[in-house]
């Protein structure tokens, strides 16, 4: 009986799916299989499609579905196998042999594809591989001419039911060579063998794309941090030049280390984990060493790994470039901030001593004030005394004015006082 269940997420069901997605392929030997790797960025997934399908129309068989990121299907000369990643698309084309033949490379399974349809993929070509498996044990010399007489890498490999060989090299055709001798490899391991070792070289290549970027920033990054040294010098110098030019150059090499950062971020994040992905492929194929041969491990350890730590030094540079333009502003701006502090405490001691002395003119003023309105008063008051005596009023006016001189200067020293604490509290 069907037990409740609580809602389900949107994508469940997508989740589960995803850890079945891109299944290895059952590959039995004598096989040979091309693989490229296009690296298209990451706004060409509907051109993928489209240029899948019209293949798909050529040998008449299906399409893969809408939104689809792989896809893998028998298109009778040959079997298909294509897989959309973030930036780049790989397909596999391989086909099942008769028999052994002596250079498995010649005849290459690309030879029957639509003209010009190889030519067409959307992007840039990344990394081309022939591959051939065979029951088989070669002898030293004809693996020498199968790679250019070049002593290849090789190593056994799934506990000794195999056996690979590669040179890691360009062959006259463009393509890179690996060859696996079958000492007992079933179908399902043969093809999970194949798969490991196409993105071991796919993802190798990916890792190696920050290489020339991380060369070219190198001495720009120097620079900078001269730059950003003598600017820094400069904040203990009296002598130095003004604060605003020194914030001005700092801001200038700011926005230089910023775009250096957004320029390289992404492709540096995407070579560590493009590398740590080659790391554990490489732990996958369980190398046993063949004497006298060194192993892919061994050959990628010493020729990728310094490729990769180079680009993590250089990332790790400029992000300590940032740090220390991000300290050394603070600094400025704390020496600004300090030098503005002084200037404003200069300027409040400057208006407290105007103040100061506006209080002293304005005390010097009201007394003025005082005599002046107090002589104008006395003034009118003895005017007034004298017209009065001359009307026949018995009045002295110089006794009335005298006497009228202490009360004025006290009532109109009151009244202005009234006057200034109703203005000023």
């Amino acid at each position: 009986m069907p037990t409740s269940l609580p809602t389900q997420h949107p994508q469940r069901q997508t989740l589960t799916n995803e850890i079945h997605a891109r299944p290895f392929l059952e590959l039995k030997p004598p096989m040979r299989a091309t693989m490229v790797s296009i690296l298209s960025g990451e706004e060409t997934e509907e051109a993928d499609r489209a240029h899948l399908r019209a293949l798909c129309d050529h040998y008449n068989v299906g399409h893969p579905a809408e939104g689809a990121r792989h896809f893998a299907i028998n298109a009778g000369p040959m079997i298909l196998r294509w897989e959309r990643h973030g930036e780049f698309s790989t397909y596999q084309f391989l086909r099942e042999e008769q028999e052994v033949e002596e250079d498995p490379f010649t005849d290459p399974v690309i030879a029957l594809l639509p003209r010009d349809w190889l030519a067409g993929l959307p992007g840039e070509l990344l990394v081309g591989l022939h591959i051939a498996t065979e029951p088989t044990v070669r002898d030293p010399k004809s693996l020498a001419r199968l790679f250019n007489h070049q002593e290849p890498i090789g190593s056994d490999v799934a506990g000794g039911a195999g056996r690979v060989w590669t040179d890691f090299r360009l062959h006259t055709d463009h393509f890179g060579r690996i060859l696996i001798e079958d000492h007992g490899l079933t179908a399902p391991r043969a093809g999970r063998l194949v798969q490991r070792l196409i993105e071991i070289e796919t993802y190798r290549m990916l890792a190696l794309l920050a290489l020339p970027l991380a060369q070219e920033m190198t001495p720009k990054t120097r620079r900078l941090h001269e730059e950003l040294t003598t600017i820094t010098g400069l904040l203990d110098d009296p002598e130095a030049q003004a604060d605003s030019q020194l914030l001005k150059d700092l801001i200038n090499l700011a926005s230089v280390a910023e775009e250096m950062v957004l320029t390289t971020s992404y492709r540096f994040a995407a070579t560590r984990a493009y590398a740590a992905l080659v790391t554990r492929r490489l732990e996958e194929l369980r190398e046993t060493r063949i004497e006298g041969f060194q192993t892919i491990q061994e050959f990628l350890e010493r020729r990728l790994l310094p490729a990769v730590q180079t680009c993590v030094a250089v990332e790790q540079r400029l992000n300590t470039l940032t740090e220390r333009v991000a300290r050394t502003g603070n600094l400025l701006r704390t020496r600004v901030n300090i030098a503005m502090e002084e200037q404003n405490s200069a300027l409040l001691a400057s208006m407290d001593r105007r103040a100061k002395i506006q209080v002293r003119m304005q005390s010097t003023v009201e007394g003025l004030s005082v005599v002046a309105i107090s002589y104008y008063l006395v003034g009118l008051i003895g005017y007034i005394a004298k017209g009065v005596d001359n009307l026949g009023f018995p009045l002295h006016g110089e006794v009335v004015t005298a006497i009228a001189v202490p009360l004025v200067v006290g009532l109109v020293s009151f009244g202005l006082n009234r006057i200034r604490r109703a203005l000023f509290g």
